[in-house]
């Protein structure tokens, strides 16, 4: 179910909503709009000096146990940088300083019942050291692969397994 259709009752005055589905939620009782907007979230493709690249196990939901790229959702007010180097430090204990734009995508991230359409930005960035230390609560395992080692079948959501695949057909990690 996405957030459109959970909206049966208007969040400002209240009263019973027509039926949903159609982005903006518009009351028609007193003209409340809400537009459906994607959450924002960020992933780090994070290359080694040999140029493996970093990917984690996922602890939890959803696609626990399946693999991604460290990342997650940008809080509000926080930048996609700040939001991502926050992350990888939270998730495997790195510190990236320097990141570069390398894409975004849509995704759907199903969760507890309700899909979130989401738009996740793609930064690149090197790491001299491959002593990542991952938090279990988020990651249970760690590895670096070459690009072209990458099972994409394994990679836990679409729009991760698109950027790796751009990776993989040859573009380029800034230096």
């Amino acid at each position: 179910m996405s957030p459109p259709d959970l909206f049966h009752h208007c969040p400002k005055c209240g009263q019973r909503a027509a039926p949903p589905g159609k982005a903006p939620f518009h009351c028609a009782a007193c003209g409340f709009l809400f537009y459906f907007n994607p959450a924002i979230a960020v992933g780090a493709i994070l290359q080694a000096p040999d140029g493996r690249v970093l990917l984690v196990c996922r602890a939890k939901q959803p696609h626990q146990g399946k693999l991604t790229v460290p990342g997650g959702f940008v809080d509000i007010r926080e930048t996609a940088e700040d939001a991502l180097r926050r992350e990888i430090r939270e998730e495997v204990g790195l510190h990236v300083h320097a990141l570069h734009y390398f894409c975004s995508l849509p995704n759907d991230y199903h969760y507890q019942g309700v899909t979130y359409q989401v738009l996740d930005f793609f930064f690149t960035g090197q790491t001299p050291t491959l002593d990542a230390r991952p938090d279990p609560s988020e990651v249970t395992e760690v590895c670096w692969l070459q690009p072209t080692e990458i099972e994409l079948g394994e990679i836990a959501f679409p729009s991760v397994r698109r950027a790796l695949e751009k990776l993989i057909a040859g573009v380029r990690l800034k230096s």
